[in-house]
């Protein structure tokens, strides 16, 4: 599962105040400095309701999708071995009409494969989404509610963050929001299941 967001760069520098009195006006005070929370996505994902049951859902439909691209894979192996126990008694037109065959429906069934993985991939970023944006929704929520100026993602791929204050750690207040709502419903599943014409699986 992915991450929510990325912090692309943070800059952190100390603001030096002078105080002074020019021509008998007093000095005008210090802004507040900005308050700043974190949160590790990745511990959140990991943990958020409906997580383990989308991903339980999402192993039940790819099986289908796996079995088909198990069939191409027999399919293409019964052939070969078919050819390689042919090939020498056959003449050189035969054997040639025969190997570009294979190659064909070798091409044929990787660029099959290759779209049965995207529709894996499809679905389960279907199945993530409403939980990544329950977080998100969570985390708005609180970073309103306190008037956090930003909350940072430490569990990003990419973090700038090499060291923070245990008490900014917004992640198991969260978490603890997330629980309070219960489990989403998992997106149905959208449109019918490919089915590859032509490969059937080869007879024992």
């Amino acid at each position: 599962m992915r991450v929510l967001f990325r912090a692309s760069s943070i800059a952190l520098a100390t603001s030096l105040v002078v105080v002074g009195i020019a021509g008998g006006q007093a000095a005008q005070p210090a802004p507040a400095p900005a308050k700043i929370g974190y949160i590790n996505s990745a511990q959140l994902l990991a943990q958020a309701p409906g997580r383990a049951e989308a991903e339980a859902q999402f192993d039940r439909e790819v099986g289908v999708y796996r079995q088909q691209i198990q069939r191409m894979d027999d399919s293409l192996r019964t052939l070969m071995a078919a050819f390689d126990k042919d090939a020498p008694k056959l003449d050189s037109a035969t054997r040639e009409t025969r190997r570009t065959s294979i190659g064909q429906k070798e091409v044929e069934y990787q660029q099959r494969a290759r779209g049965l993985d995207s529709t894996m991939q499809a679905r389960q970023a279907q199945l993530v989404k409403p939980i990544m944006e329950r977080v998100q929704t969570v985390i708005e929520a609180i970073r309103a509610e306190d008037n956090y100026a930003l909350i940072l993602d430490v569990g990003a791929q990419v973090s700038v963050v090499v060291a923070a204050d245990k008490r900014l750690d917004l992640t198991d207040r969260v978490l603890a929001r997330l629980k309070s709502q219960g489990i989403p419903a998992a997106p149905p599943v959208s449109g019918a299941v490919p089915q590859p014409a032509g490969v059937t699986r080869p007879k024992k």
